[in-house]
């Protein structure tokens, strides 16, 4: 488990070397370059931090914290800020003690995100680990739109060794869940993981299409613990953050799985989503396989951001 571990933050810390290259060049030249903390260089660090896609609020956020503890620690030194900001940026992502209460409860997950994100396939792996933890899982095939999306699912479902009920193309998204949630009460799953049709163009429809499925879970199940999750592409920076907004507009989001940061990712933006939406990141992505999605650490994320190999 510890060496699965140490492989998949190796794997995390290449896909974040983009963005921690910026970050991390720049920041150490701010704690050498300066004599004094001033507000000189508190503006270089905020334009490191946007730079670096940590997005505007969360990075004043995280310049007020660090001013706050400079005072309090009386620090005067710029090479001692550092750990401060590294801590306070750590501070800001955890996730909370009660993130991952639905694998303990009998529970109901929506999953949302727009097609391509890596959607059905964070469903498929997601239903692998709960399996993996001795949970009783029911897949939902509720993106009848999408052609292949369904034979995805199912390909998973296989892969993970859990069952699956879907529809056919074209069926009602809200049809299939009810069959879904009948399911799940007769053969008392612990998790319904519900797979949806990801299109935001047509936003009204989208939120109805959730509302729908919502009054069906809430009628039929309503005992059952709630999560709603969207899925984000790691790759996309400031695009995922106005899909998080959008989809947090058409539902009530509990948290973000972010995918693909085992490339080109812009790994900031998980510190901005958290810090705009105030929904935690629960789950990162770095790979296809099935053990590429792990629970997201703060402390492993941000020192895969901030820290050069040899600080580690």
């Amino acid at each position: 488990m510890a060496e699965e571990k140490k492989g998949f933050f190796r794997r995390l810390a290449e896909g974040l070397t983009k963005t921690r290259n910026n970050i991390v060049s720049g920041m150490d030249a701010i704690f050498s370059g300066f004599s004094d903390i001033d507000d000189d260089f508190y503006d270089e660090i905020e334009e490191i931090l946007v730079m670096g896609d940590i997005g505007i609020n969360a990075t004043t956020s995280i310049i007020d914290n660090l001013k706050k503890k400079v005072k309090e620690n009386r620090i005067k030194k710029p090479e001692e800020c550092k750990e401060l900001l590294i801590n306070s940026i750590k501070e800001q992502m955890q996730v909370g003690e009660t993130a991952y209460e639905f694998e303990k409860r009998t529970s109901v997950v929506l999953v949302i995100g727009v097609n391509g994100v890596g959607k059905t396939t964070s469903v498929g792996k997601l239903a692998g680990k709960l399996k993996d933890q001795g949970r009783k899982v029911i897949l939902a095939a509720a993106d009848t739109f999408r052609a292949a999306a369904g034979e995805q699912l199912t390909e998973w479902a296989n892969r993970a060794g859990v069952e699956i009920i879907g529809g056919s193309e074209g069926a009602d998204p809200a049809s299939v869940v009810y069959d879904a949630v009948c399911a799940a009460k007769a053969r008392k799953a612990d998790v319904l993981l519900i797979d949806t049709a990801g299109r935001l163009h047509n936003k009204r429809n989208l939120m109805e299409e959730l509302r729908k499925i919502n009054r069906i879970i809430e009628r039929e199940y309503p005992d059952a613990y709630r999560e709603t999750m969207v899925v984000l592409d790691g790759t996309t920076g400031q695009n995922a953050m106005e899909q998080a907004r959008q989809f947090g507009e058409a539902a009530n989001l509990t948290g973000i799985i972010l995918t693909k940061l085992d490339g080109t990712a812009k790994g900031g933006i998980a510190v901005a989503i958290q810090s705009e939406l105030n929904v935690p990141v629960k789950y990162i992505g770095v790979g296809e396989h099935i053990d590429d999605l792990q629970k997201f650490d703060a402390d492993t994320f941000v020192d895969a951001l901030f820290l050069n190999q040899n600080e580690r």
